[in-house]
């Protein structure tokens, strides 16, 4: 079983936890991983982009000059594509993006991201994270102490902090969420994962 320490805010150790081997020390598969992060990124596009085809131009009703004599290439309408002001040829119009993957390979991916930064000595774990009042400068502190100032950090706590929340909305590659709502995509995007002890009995609890 992967044995990680567990600090304080303070950045001093507290006491050791042994992970769930399931969870947190498989073999990270790669290809399984990509799908689920090509499907998240799939699913926040918009797709409201829009073009408009030959038929949807204005103008071009009438043919620009006859069939034969003048010694150009025969034309019906000057809003064909290869005109300046035509249509597009294939014009996008607004659709979904949006597609699932089977439950069962979004857990293998979500195993094997928290794997892959337990492996890399990428996460790192707190006795508990709870703030008194929403500030910047108390985040700091605790980046500081833990030695990942600078870098990309997710914060994963067992339920929502709000004050968390808030002193972290400001720092610039600080991210937030809470085990109900972490994603993969979120966790490789990082360079650090912060996991609060509560977080990580609250994955078990579910993964497992």
């Amino acid at each position: 079983m992967p044995k990680l320490e567990v600090l304080n805010v303070s950045g001093q150790k507290v006491t050791e936890i042994e992970l769930n081997e399931s969870i947190f020390g498989i073999e990270p598969n790669v290809p399984v991983m990509h799908e689920v992060v090509k499907n998240y990124l799939a699913n926040q596009r918009q797709g409201t982009q829009s073009a408009k085809t030959r038929a949807e131009v204005r103008g071009g009703g009438r043919k620009p000059f006859r069939q034969k004599g003048t010694g150009n290439a025969r034309q019906g309408t000057i809003r064909a594509p290869h005109f300046v002001g035509g249509g597009v040829v294939f014009a996008p119009k607004p659709r979904s993006y949006r597609y699932t993957l089977p439950k069962k390979m979004k857990r293998l991916a979500l195993k094997s991201a928290l794997s892959a930064k337990v492996r890399e000595n990428e996460m790192i774990i707190l006795d508990e994270l709870t703030m008194a009042a929403p500030k910047t400068k108390d985040m700091l502190n605790i980046l500081n102490n833990i030695k990942v100032n600078g870098k990309k950090v997710l914060f994963v706590t067992g339920d929502v902090e709000q004050n968390v929340v808030k002193a972290a909305s400001n720092i610039t590659g600080v991210s937030t969420t809470f085990v109900g709502q972490i994603n993969v995509y979120e966790i490789l995007n990082h360079d650090y994962c912060v996991v609060t002890k509560n977080a990580i009995e609250k994955f078990e609890e579910v993964y497992a």
